[in-house]
């Protein structure tokens, strides 16, 4: 039993990390999920203290990710208009893969803004820049908690 749990707490983290950069998976809270089930096993033995640190911060992370592209977006003048672009540019850009991911919601908030406000050339490249930011922000907030996630993993299963 113990080696089935600490094979799926691997598998949640392994999504989970994954999950950091497709919007399709909640990233965060399957690694804490995977730290969790973990604990129930005989390799980790985590505190309620830990648990619940851990939980808070998976919290804050999951909240930071909504947040972060909008502001990065309207930080360099976007409207809701880029915001939605960026997002599905975001989605279109899975099909694409990794160059698509990054790329996507740079060119999504672009003909965001172009499209639907018809703002200039170089509004729209600003809005876009501002997306991209926060894209890059908010992923690499999601990749750290997963990293400290599988740390944590590694170091109860060695």
């Amino acid at each position: 039993m113990d080696i089935t749990l600490a094979i799926l707490s691997g598998l949640l983290i392994l999504i989970g990390i994954i999950g950091s950069v497709l919007p399709v998976l909640p990233g965060t809270p399957l690694c804490w999920l995977g730290l969790l089930v973990l604990h129930f096993s005989k390799y980790a033995n985590y505190t309620t203290t830990f648990l619940v640190v851990m939980a808070s911060v998976m919290i804050v992370v999951s909240v930071l990710d909504y947040l972060i592209p909008v502001w990065g977006t309207k930080r360099f003048g976007g409207s809701k208009a880029g915001v939605m672009g960026s997002t599905i540019g975001l989605i279109v850009g899975l099909f694409f893969g990794p160059v698509g991911i990054i790329l996507g919601p740079f060119i999504g908030a672009f003909l965001g803004e172009m499209l639907v406000n018809k703002t200039e050339f170089k509004g729209a490249m600003k809005s876009a820049t501002g997306s991209f930011i926060g894209f890059l922000l908010s992923t690499g907030l999601k990749l750290i908690y997963g990293g400290f996630t599988a740390f944590y993993f590694f170091k109860a299963i060695f």
